[in-house]
């Protein structure tokens, strides 16, 4: 019998497993499913919670801003674009393509403590990120606990 070496992580070796690990497990978290099209890519996600917004940070180089579509309705965000293929006047051999071209839509669930009307949206050096900010009544409050005197007891003031 030959014995064979454990490998907890295999699974997780490629970064499309990982991905789908992550998006799985993050949909679960926020409250709803996340699609994708299955058209061929889309871009990468970061999804951050501070105390004040949730965040959401999406790779877009090489994007014009006016090419991508973002939407709130009824507490989801879609998020749609097209990145099109560059073609030279010049007819060049390529030798390999990698990049990823077409169009892409990804759908998140929102919870129902982002204050939708006051979303923003930034894009800079190929990163579009948008703040969604938390409604007042979901952000952490401080309580400041109050301390009494004790009670003196009767026979200390006997």
């Amino acid at each position: 019998m030959a014995i064979i070496r454990w490998e907890p992580f295999r699974d997780l070796a490629t970064q499309d497993n990982f991905n789908r690990l992550f998006n799985e497990t993050f949909s679960r978290f926020v409250g709803g499913g996340e699609e994708q099209t299955s058209r061929g890519w889309v871009p990468a996600v970061d999804i951050i919670e501070n105390d004040q917004n949730l965040v959401l940070k999406a790779e877009l180089p090489g994007f014009d801003p006016k090419d991508v579509e973002i939407r709130v309705e009824d507490g989801t965000l879609y998020l749609k674009g097209e990145r099109k293929f560059e073609r030279d006047e010049k007819k060049e051999n390529y030798h390999r393509i990698e990049r990823s071209y077409g169009t892409f839509s990804r759908t998140f669930a929102l919870p129902g403590s982002v204050d939708v009307e006051n979303v923003k949206a930034e894009y800079k050096d190929g990163l579009l990120t948008l703040s969604l900010p938390k409604k007042e009544e979901a952000k952490p409050k401080t309580i400041k606990i109050q301390v009494s005197e004790p009670a003196r007891s009767m026979a200390a003031h006997k």
